[in-house]
């Protein structure tokens, strides 16, 4: 049986091949700065001499399509079937002279225009940042003006390593008080161009560019009323470092991520709640004065949940968790929710028990993605199992 068309390479199977290469950059970087990729011959796969004896009709169809041939490409020829039925002149290869001619036969030259003028403007700024725009073209065009601003902001963190003020004092044209937050990553990869020797690892954005950061907050309740300094002051929120010098007369701390068990925790002799909201528990990481207590967790019963615990326990080894079992959560089966987007990390500070319920969840044991919230708890239960 004859080969069939798609065996054989179309003009579509080239353009094909030329967007993988505008795709990837290439095109836009090799009509910016060539480094002798062309003239570019791109081979044709055509019919055998054998195709053509069989199935004349095909292959001439086939060899029409190429008639003329494609803008901004010349086509090769070759002999085909001299020593069978006749020599026949099929194309063999499609050569672009330059990336110029590859970028008008896939239709891209506006926008290989407007990069140009944006790669032109970009360099304006800082000589360095051209290096970035052939790094990163598609993603020059994509985010035009506004790559143009990150370039601003780029170009100003290169010249102030340690700016001293809060980030959303960064006053330049065009720069919101959100803009760097939103387009942090556009900005990281312009800086890392410009000053490739800078570290730019960390969490927190603002303190890894030298920015002055809003202090970490823990707030607190006293549920002992004569644990309060001030009669009447409940619920009080502090700086992590004043909450590491705290000197408060109790024995039992009860941790939790859920603001609404926080609030409804009730009345307990000598016994401070703290409110971390998720991961928020790295402010406690400095309060030394923690191992001298009886620290509780209480968190969901979720993979995130054992997260945050493994967290609390990597600076205070003694926390033990309370409602995070498996009667909690066999106990309130009309409850359960769904975790979206679990965590598959390796949790090193988990209690045998804890890390086994940790992979029934991340196995989907009793339900995939399964959720217990502990504000969901029937508070007769909770109040059977509270210290």
């Amino acid at each position: 049986m004859v080969a069939k068309p798609p065996d054989w390479t179309t003009p579509a199977d080239i353009r094909a091949a030329s967007l993988r290469s505008w795709n990837s950059g290439e095109l836009l970087r090799e009509a910016a700065l060539p480094m002798g990729l062309y003239p570019r011959r791109r081979a044709l796969k055509y019919p055998s001499a054998t195709a053509l004896r069989t199935d004349y009709a095909l292959a001439a169809a086939w060899a029409h399509a190429w008639e003329p041939a494609p803008r901004g490409c010349s086509l090769e020829y070759v002999s085909v079937g001299a020593n069978t039925i006749g020599a026949n002149t099929l194309p063999s290869a499609a050569v672009f002279g330059t990336a110029a001619d590859e970028i008008a036969f896939l239709g891209m030259g506006r926008e290989a225009a407007r990069f140009s003028v944006l790669a032109g403007r970009i360099a304006e700024l800082d000589a360095g940042l051209l290096a970035w725009s052939l790094r990163r073209p598609l993603e020059l065009l994509k985010h035009g003006e506004v790559a143009l601003t990150a370039a601003r902001v780029a170009v100003w963190l290169a010249a102030n390593p340690a700016p001293g003020i809060y980030l959303r004092q960064l006053s330049l044209p065009g720069v919101h008080t959100k803009f760097v937050e939103t387009h942090r990553r556009l900005i990281d990869g312009m800086l890392a161009v410009l000053v490739p020797d800078r570290p730019l690892a960390g969490k927190n954005y603002a303190r890894r560019h030298g920015f002055l950061a809003a202090p970490e907050r823990v707030r607190i309740r006293y549920l002992d009323p004569s644990l309060s300094p001030v009669p009447g002051m409940a619920d009080v929120e502090m700086t992590a470092t004043a909450f590491a010098a705290l000197e408060v007369d109790a024995d039992t701390i009860i941790t939790t991520e859920n603001l609404v068990n926080f609030l409804a925790l009730p009345p307990a002799p000598r016994t401070l709640a703290v409110f971390g909201g998720g991961y928020g528990f790295l402010a406690l990481r400095e309060a030394a004065w923690l191992g001298t207590k009886e620290v509780l967790y209480w968190g969901d019963i979720d993979t995130h949940g054992f997260g945050i615990l493994d967290q609390l326990r990597s600076h205070h080894p003694h926390v033990r968790s309370i409602l995070m079992d498996e009667q909690t959560l066999l106990s309130h089966q009309d409850f359960w929710g769904r975790e979206d987007a679990p965590t598959h990390a390796m949790l090193n500070h988990l209690s045998p028990a804890e890390s086994a319920l940790y992979a029934q969840l991340q196995a989907g044991t009793y339900r995939p993605g399964l959720r217990l919230e502990q504000e969901l708890l029937r508070w007769d239960f909770v109040l059977e199992r509270l210290p």
